[in-house]
């Protein structure tokens, strides 16, 4: 496994490592990950709570597929950004993945801007990569994905690295989302999860 240049795995020790072997374990995961490459799409990353939420159910000593809603599998295509090509693939994908009874979440990141307004209020620009658009989750600990490239060796991002995750702790990213976006996920997870730590969103400069 080759963490991303802006991974913080020097800063984490063991936890890059960790991270992967954790995540791997919850089987919907790994084959998400063997699988992924089957859809032909570019830029594809598995992502959000399918690697965050399995991390916390192994601190918490739970079924590591537990209370997981779905399956975010990202990918980037600027050259077909219609809604029919995309879900062209979400209907590939609801196929290649049928057997693992999960909900495995496809979506384009390129047409992310085109819809993002109406459904949370606030515009947003069109992302440039996969990895750009990880970078907007409402929450610094959300910011992780796993990839395999074409040679079958995995590769992970995680711009903030690894020790909140580990340390059950939930910071906001004001960088795209609304407030109210990421206290109502924060709010949700604590219920799920009450060991977690959850950071306040900052209050507006006066």
């Amino acid at each position: 496994m080759r963490p991303d240049a802006r991974d913080a795995a020097g800063a984490d020790g063991d936890l890059p490592a960790r991270f992967v072997e954790v995540v791997l374990g919850n089987d919907v995961n790994r084959l998400v990950l063997e699988r992924g490459h089957l859809l032909g799409v570019p830029d594809w990353w598995l992502t959000a709570g399918a690697l965050f939420q399995t991390v916390w159910n192994s601190l918490a000593g739970r079924p590591l597929g537990e209370g997981i809603r779905d399956y975010d599998l990202f990918y980037f295509d600027p050259d077909d950004t219609s809604y029919e090509a995309e879900d062209a693939v979400v209907r590939r994908a609801a196929e290649l993945f049928a057997d693992t009874g999960a909900v495995v979440e496809v979506r384009n990141e390129a047409r992310v801007h085109l819809w993002y307004e109406e459904r949370f209020g606030v515009p947003a620009a069109p992302f440039t990569s996969t990895r750009d658009a990880v970078d907007h989750f409402a929450a610094t600990t959300c910011c992780h994905a796993l990839t395999r490239d074409a040679a079958g060796a995995l590769h992970a991002y995680a711009p903030h690295g690894y020790g909140d995750l580990f340390a059950l702790r939930l910071r906001p990213n004001p960088v795209l989302a609304p407030r109210h976006v990421y206290e109502t996920k924060a709010a949700r997870w604590l219920r799920q999860w009450p060991d977690l730590s959850v950071e306040p969103w900052p209050d507006p400069e006066p």
